[in-house]
């Protein structure tokens, strides 16, 4: 991986005084990882002596994220407004990051003195609701909504809390209410929970072959719901209309056109979900079109990675066509605009093509070549195409309307010289059509009854319409929605390659990028993403959506559909003595509580197990739940509590090295206060599983709006790698259950699409079903810790296809990603 694997964050001198007020390990390094933030929480803990003296886990939480916040302000807040919000925290007034942030914001427009009341008010302090009046208020915005079964849970519960009534209710009681609400309405929760089981790839087919559901969907509503029905987009003559139609049946036809210069990214997620998503809903055809007239920039990899993207996010399509499939006929077009005195040839300076079209004073003027006659256009045209122009020395342009106030109609090139060889046509071409030649005239071929594209492409709906009309052929309908992006995140190709080849990150695939290839590499499930789109809706309106509500989507699919397994980051070895050095117990756990279809597993519990060693403390509290010297705790699916007698330390560190506990199997038993996970030493199970490289990504970038010197706003410590975690031995059965499943799911795709899709004029191949399988089929939940997948730089021998193995063979590298965290209340005491 990249430079910043190398750096330790726990060697920080910080980390031990922030943990010191009641930081766990894993929290005290985070606060370390922003020098502004860390600074600002080191000032609140030397200077108020109730935060230095030690805080339960909760508050201590809180004033970590105060600091992160106080240092995001926008104006300055002086120490006074900034203990008197401390104080609040520490006396439990404020008692949830939100409220937090609502009292820096407070504090941050009102100064010293400070009205309490109003204070209060704004924050949400002594806020109270009972429990009828919150169980009425979800039932009314259920009601409201149109809300229809169980799978809406999440986005309910999501809505219910951006309520104003319930501004300050506490997520928790939210959620159960919510729950009470769906329980009584639609019955148990049991009758969704097949579709969990159901693979995500078949489950997107699915929902494109299957009729309407009587639930609105975002293709019927919206910008998508008022768009034109098939031929219902104005012609110039009544014949284009009538062909068309004959064309396709009156079916909707639309197009996914990428450019094959980069790799696609969320933002082209949205483009794929519109355009097969939209067909697909009303039984119409989508194209997979690469537009391919830039030989300069355009590169064997990126076509194949385009192919495998939208067939990854669970979509066919019906033919695969390239632009340069229609050379011939765009150049014959050209031919014939030439002849209707509606394009020429300019031999302009790209300076002088710049002054003509307005750039420099933004009004246009003919270009000198503007009228020259059109025998003498088309044999320059003719020079062109035979070569005897280098690149610059001569374009085509078309000849539109200088008095119209878009710059889209000042004469735009049509054709221009390249010298480049084509991946496809080879050095047949020497001249290129632009995109605005090409892209409408193409879709006109084609028969797209449907045009979609984004917003930025406005201006280009009047050259469209007018090229069309000028060549009198078949015109579809432009239509533009807004696109969609991510704060914190970078799109540009151009930046993400100077991020790759200067070493921040690790290749495009890297899982800090929002790339598609990225997020399959880190785990991120295909149908995640189309779910997170699809809840966006579809409107003009751009879409900068924040990272955490992305990940939050993620969260909520992996849910319900990935197998949780017993594991440790950083391990704690625990000797149980009052067991015997055989001793084995095989316990047999659910991979899922409440989805039984996921099967369950068998792990061994034995005299040596292991846990995380931020479930211990040296000293206790009585606001500390976990494991401590005297203190007894549960241990997930294991028979009975353990009890700590007595720990050891490396005498050179003084760290704890090992702890020694009693099993409570005897006499009346004890109930814990709290779980902790755990995994056993089993030499003949295999267990624990050790993986090699643990990877953790945080953000890449500091801001949410990452500015134009994205270099000097890259975070520090994105990455962390954590060498030899553990995880239960039921990882090696559900790996080689998730693969095979998989590889199933992939050929049988495979076989429909060579039976049902058509390929390019030159037969390129649809696709392989290997295009599908990956290491990161393999998710997980670790238990209390995070989602995971297996990265593609791991090597697991037993996961080959064909192998007889099922287990660790000699040369196995594990390597996982975290694909993303647990809710922020997970993993409490």
């Amino acid at each position: 991986m990249s430079k910043a694997a190398k750096v330790d964050p726990n060697a920080d001198p910080l980390v031990p005084l922030f943990k010191s007020i009641g930081l766990s390990q894993v929290k005290a390094v985070e606060a370390t990882k922003a020098p502004k933030s860390a600074a600002i929480l080191k000032e609140i803990i030397e200077g108020n002596p109730t935060v230095s003296a030690g805080l339960d886990e909760k508050r201590a939480t809180l004033i970590g994220s105060l600091a992160v916040l106080l240092s995001k302000a926008a104006n300055p807040i002086e120490t006074a407004e900034r203990d008197y919000v401390v104080n609040n925290v520490v006396s439990s007034n404020l008692k949830t990051v939100d409220q937090v942030s609502a009292a820096v914001k407070y504090v941050e427009a009102n100064k010293s003195p400070i009205n309490e009341e109003e204070f209060n008010k704004e924050c949400g302090v002594g806020f109270s609701i009972t429990p009828e009046q919150l169980t009425a208020t979800v039932k009314a915005y259920v009601e409201n909504n149109n809300v229809a079964g169980w799978a809406n849970l999440g986005p309910v519960i999501s809505g219910t809390k951006a309520t104003p009534e319930l501004r300050w209710a506490s997520p928790l009681e939210v959620k159960n209410a919510v729950e009470a609400v769906f329980l009584e309405k639609f019955g148990p929760k049991e009758a969704a929970k097949p579709k969990a089981k159901e693979p995500k790839a078949a489950k997107a087919e699915k929902a494109a072959d299957a009729p309407a559901a009587p639930r609105r969907s975002v293709f019927e509503e919206g910008f998508l719901g008022q768009l034109h029905k098939p031929g219902g987009n104005p012609q110039i003559h009544p014949h284009l209309r009538e062909a068309h139609l004959a064309a396709t049946g009156g079916q909707v036809w639309t197009r996914f056109p990428p450019e094959p210069n980069g790799y696609l990214h969320i933002g082209h997620s949205k483009a794929i979900f519109v355009n097969f998503g939209y067909a697909a809903h009303h039984g119409g055809k989508c194209y997979l079109r690469y537009d391919d007239t830039n030989p300069e920039k355009e590169e064997g990899r990126y076509f194949e990675s385009i192919l495998e993207m939208v067939r990854w996010l669970g979509f066919e399509p019906w033919k695969i066509t390239y632009s340069s499939d229609y050379f011939s006929e765009l150049y014959d077009l050209a031919v014939e605009l030439i002849k209707r005195d509606k394009a020429y040839v300019c031999h302009c300076t790209q300076e002088e093509i710049k002054v003509d079209r307005g750039e420099k004073k933004g009004q246009p003027r003919p270009c000198i070549h503007r009228n020259r006659p059109i025998e003498e256009s088309l044999v320059e045209f003719e020079n062109m195409k035979n070569g005897k122009y280098k690149p610059k020395e001569a374009n085509l342009r078309m000849k539109q309307d200088l008095e119209d106030g878009n710059p889209q109609m000042w004469d735009l090139t049509a054709y221009r010289v390249l010298e480049s060889p084509h991946h496809r046509t080879k050095d047949k071409w020497k001249i290129y059509p632009t995109y605005d030649f090409t892209h409408c005239l193409v879709d006109s071929m084609e028969n797209i009854s449907h045009s979609l594209c984004t917003t930025e492409f406005i201006s280009s709906r009047q050259s469209y319409d007018w090229l069309c009309d000028a060549l009198e052929v078949y015109k579809p309908r432009q239509s533009e929605y807004g696109r969609l992006s991510l704060e914190g995140s970078i799109m540009s190709k151009r930046k993400i390659l100077a991020l790759v080849d200067e070493g921040f990150v690790d290749g495009w695939d890297d899982p800090r990028l929002y790339t598609l290839i990225a997020l399959r590499r880190r785990g991120v499930p295909p149908g995640a993403i189309i779910s997170f789109v699809s809840t966006l809706g579809v409107s003009t309106a751009s879409s900068n959506i924040e990272i955490a509500r992305f990940e939050q989507t993620v969260r909520q699919y992996l849910e319900g559909t990935a197998p949780r397994l017993l594991m440790v980051l950083r391990p704690l070895k625990v000797t149980i003595e009052n067991l015997p050095e055989d001793y084995c117990l095989m316990v047999e756990k659910p991979l899922h509580p409440k989805v039984p279809e996921l099967g369950t597993s068998k792990i061994p519990f034995t005299r040596t197990i292991y846990i995380e060693q931020d479930d211990f403390r040296t000293e206790d509290s009585k606001d500390y739940f976990r494991l401590a010297p005297g203190k007894t705790v549960g241990l997930f699916q294991a028979p009975y509590p353990i009890t700590c007698t007595s720990f050891k330390t490396d005498p050179a560190t003084g760290q704890v090295v090992e702890l020694f506990c009693k099993l409570e199997n005897e006499g009346p038993a004890k109930k814990p206060k709290a779980f902790i996970q755990w995994v056993a030493e089993h030499a003949a199970s295999g267990s624990p599983v050790k993986v090699n490289e643990t990877r953790i990504f945080n953000r890449l970038f500091k801001s949410d709006k990452v500015p134009s010197d994205f270099r000097a706003d890259i975070a520090p410590n994105s990455l962390e790698v954590i060498k030899d975690s553990m995880v239960e031995v039921g990882f090696w059965p559900l790996a080689r259950q998730a693969m095979t499943d998989a590889r199933k799911e992939a050929k049988d795709r495979t076989a429909k699409a060579s039976a049902d899709v058509k390929t390019s004029e030159d037969g390129t191949p649809v696709a392989t079903s290997e295009q599908l399988v990956g290491n990161e089929c393999v998710r997980f939940q670790g238990l209390r810790v995070a989602y995971f997948a297996l990265d593609k730089d791991a090597r697991v021998a037993s996961l080959a296809d064909g192998s007889k193995t099922d287990g660790y063979t000699q040369g196995d590298y594990i390597v996982l990603n975290q694909i993303v965290s647990l809710k922020e209340d997970a993993g409490k005491a």
